[in-house]
């Protein structure tokens, strides 16, 4: 019943009419179409019409009597025209009197009486209004909005009600909004609801309106004459220089003015774009009238600092020395000769074209082979600011854009933050992490990067702070992540990626030699001529202390042997402290990492196999067992299940081809076969361990050891043939790292080859195989 009576009250019901309905006299006034009133029932016979109304169709009708004097009046006592209306709400008051809520309808004229008692039931026919168009209708009805403004403000009337009845449609709904609110005679009302012609009733409810309005004027002009008040510009004159004193005894007044003017001052000497600088007008002049102790007083204070605190035209210039800028890069880093030649190229091509659009890059790569000091290096080459944001973790959309200024505390989102403090706009902003953006209830800090990374829309940025059009164009941005996939396809579209490999043996040797023993010879407060660290003692640590694609821990090694010599001349030692190999356990302690060939017993039912990960690549080995059986085999080591299915096809393989391997099938029937790939406490999946877990068995049932020297990748199909995978790169150097220097590869990854560093590839050889026959024969040894 609520819902129905909601429907009512916003007439968003088809709200038919009965034929017949029960009759509400009305003693003092008259009811208007469409409008929702309030009504008092007193009389017993209509508190039992209101019953009998609520318990059907909720309506009834409401029409005027001729005599208000009369108690019980019949059909012929009352107007025949009147309107349908449907109860909304009721509520009984303590005396047993209702208070309704009523919605009314349309007009209807009273035919004749169908029931007298206990209250008068008629029937009814409902008037369809006709509405007259043109001209001469639109302007009466702009002529009676007008007046009836002019009435509401005299009248001391809500100010809604003029807002009202300008926004209604028609001029219907106008006549009777006016005609309620008039306070009109009963037969001058209902005169005007009787009255059919459109233009009848505008000219009347006009006249009406122009009676009320002179009588209004007029009382007002009396009473203004009787008032003993002073004329409104003397008294807000005294009133204006009253606060002066007050605000001068306060030392408040002369501050304020001065800040004022200060800003001002400040707008006028800012360089900012046509549209922000109207804005920021706008709010200064707002913030003018405004008194300090006002809760707006510093929000609008703080908005206009960081309007004209931001360097909207502010920009610095770019190094462009080619020859300058690649010896900046090479002092700075080792090798990452791709992501030198870009900055290079970017660097010629601005320096031909003035007003090209900043790149966007993104640096991938396992951590520390120094994506993050790269941006840095960048940054001094172009001669310009460097902004870092880190993005990992960040859950919150307001982080990128901003909270509105509505929020207590709101503050413009990082991107604007940077800029601000980078005092250009044109540095080089490097958006960290990128990969380790969350999302969770607050928004999705991916979605909104995708305006800030996007060259086409990054010109009118907008921050939901400032809410003033941002230009980004000339920011170089720079992202950093460790692995792709966990960055959204479409945001990952818009950026220039760019592969940063781990390094190899050798190029940790002269990273050492070059920045990080320099670096921490420094730091702890040594000089060059006190430390001398053999390249055997680096390489040392490089195998036997550190197991990464980067250079983080090495470094940490470093710091240690420093701490160590530190210690020792502190204590007196005026000589050089040599340091080789052998010297390492005195600093280092004991050897942490054993080389895995070195540290395994080797036989029939092992292989190397090379594996991906998001730290670079590393090598696995699968090993096999055979014990007797029932014919099944059995997976253990955490493997997916695409790593299991590869299992399982090498098994099929071999049994399928058991006469050109020259195994027997009864080797099968009566064993059981399990195969395991260590450090079972990592999850592993993926198909490129197919090859090694089909040399693995083929090794096991033939008794023919595998190489120790060899590694392989691949992913295999029944039929044998060895499938492309993804990784070479970083599984070659960790195939190299491992002391590896033969690797078995599909034929088709000859392509990624090249991607390999040119000393790595001079020191290995590689197998190009197309199926598993070649490999086999690569892989095991000789038959004894």
């Amino acid at each position: 019943m609520a819902e129905e009576a909601a429907n009512l009250l916003n007439g968003e019901e088809d709200q038919k009419i009965p034929e017949e309905l029960p009759v509400l006299p009305l003693h003092h006034g008259v009811l208007f179409p469409e409008i929702t009133v309030p009504l008092l029932v007193s009389r017993p016979e209509h508190i039992k019409l209101v019953d009998e109304a609520l318990v059907k169709d909720r309506a009834l009708v409401a029409v005027a009597q001729r005599d208000e004097k009369i108690e019980k009046p019949s059909l012929m006592d009352l107007h025949r025209l009147g309107v349908a209306v449907f109860i909304v709400k009721m509520m009984r008051s303590p005396e047993g009197h209702y208070h309704l809520l009523v919605r009314t309808s349309k007009k209807v004229r009273l035919l004749e009486t169908v029931q007298e008692d206990p209250f008068l039931v008629a029937r009814v026919e409902p008037i369809e209004e006709i509405v007259e168009t043109g001209k001469e209708i639109d302007a009466m009805v702009v002529n009676i909005r007008n007046l009836f403004q002019k009435f509401v403000e005299l009248n001391n009337m809500p100010p809604e009600l003029a807002m009202v009845a300008a926004n209604v449609e028609g001029p219907y709904p106008l006549i009777y909004l006016v005609g309620s609110n008039l306070d009109l005679k009963l037969t001058e009302a209902q005169e005007i609801l009787e009255t059919l012609e459109t233009r009848t009733v505008l000219d009347k409810l006009t006249i009406h309106l122009n009676e009320k309005l002179e009588t209004l004027e007029l009382s007002q002009e009396i009473q203004k004459k009787v008032k003993d008040g002073m004329d409104k510009s003397q008294r807000d004159y005294i009133l204006r220089e009253q606060l002066k004193a007050i605000q001068k005894e306060l030392g408040e007044g002369d501050e304020r003015t001065m800040e004022i003017d200060e800003l001002k001052k400040r707008l006028s000497e800012t360089d900012m774009p046509e549209e922000v600088k109207n804005v920021a007008s706008k709010e200064l002049d707002r913030l003018s009238r405004m008194p300090p102790a006002a809760a707006e007083y510093t929000v609008s204070r703080t908005y206009l600092d960081w309007l004209l605190e931001l360097p909207w035209e502010v920009s610095t210039d770019d190094t462009l020395d080619i020859s300058a800028a690649q010896e900046t890069l090479d002092a700075d880093h080792y090798d990452l000769e791709k992501v030198k030649k870009r900055i290079v190229e970017y660097l010629a091509v601005r320096k031909l074209k003035r007003d090209m659009k900043g790149p966007i890059l993104c640096f991938v790569g396992p951590p520390g082979v120094g994506k993050t000091s790269l941006g840095q290096s960048i940054a001094r080459t172009l001669g310009r600011k460097f902004i870092r944001l880190s993005l990992g973790g960040v859950r919150d959309e307001a982080e990128i854009r901003g909270h509105r200024r509505t929020y207590v505390g709101a503050l413009p989102g990082r991107i604007v933050q940077g800029l601000r403090k980078a005092g250009a706009n044109n540095p080089v902003f490097m958006l960290d992490e990128i990969d380790k953006v969350g999302t969770d209830f607050r928004g999705d800090p991916s979605s909104a990067l995708l305006e800030v990374l996007d060259p086409e829309q990054n010109h009118s940025f907008s921050d939901h702070y400032l809410e003033v059009p941002i230009d980004l164009s000339k920011v170089m941005f720079i992202t950093t992540a460790n692995i792709l996939d966990t960055i959204p396809p479409a945001l990952r579209d818009r950026m220039e990626v760019m592969e940063l490999p781990g390094y190899t043996e050798e190029d940790k040797l002269m990273i050492a030699k070059r920045y990080l023993l320099p670096e921490q010879v420094e730091a702890h407060g040594l000089k060059a001529d006190l430390i001398e660290l053999e390249d055997d003692a680096i390489r040392a640590m490089i195998r036997s202390y550190t197991r990464e694609a980067g250079v983080r821990n090495l470094e940490r090694e470093i710091a240690a042997v420093c701490r160590g010599v530190a210690k020792e001349v502190a204590a007196g030692r005026e000589e050089a402290t040599k340091i080789d190999a052998d010297d390492l356990d005195k600093f280092l302690g004991p050897v942490r990492f054993i080389p895995e060939l070195a540290a395994r017993s080797w036989g029939p039912g092992l292989a190397t196999g090379l594996a991906w990960t998001p730290t670079g690549g590393d090598i696995i080995f699968v090993e096999a067992a055979r014990m007797r059986g029932k014919g099944s085999l059995s997976l253990t080591g955490q493997l997916g299940d695409v790593m299991k299915e590869s299992a399982t096809a090498a098994l099929t393989y071999i049994r399928a081809h058991t006469a050109e391997l020259g195994i027997e099938e009864k080797h099968f029937e009566d064993s059981d076969i399990h195969i395991h790939v260590p450090a079972g406490a990592i999850p592993k999946d993926g198909p490129s361990a197919g090859i090694a877990m089909l040399v693995t068995l083929a090794s096991l049932v033939s008794g023919r050891q595998v190489r120790r020297d060899v590694a392989m990748t691949g992913e295999i199909t029944l039929r044998g043939d060895v499938l492309p995978v993804g990784g070479i790169k970083e599984k070659v150097l960790a195939a190299h790292r491992a002391g590896i220097r033969e690797v078995i590869l599909p034929f088709v990854n000859s392509k990624d080859l090249p991607d390999v560093p040119e000393a790595v590839r001079k020191s290995m050889q590689f197998h190009l195989v197309k199926a598993m026959p070649e490999a086999l024969e690569v892989a095991l040894e000789p038959s004894a």
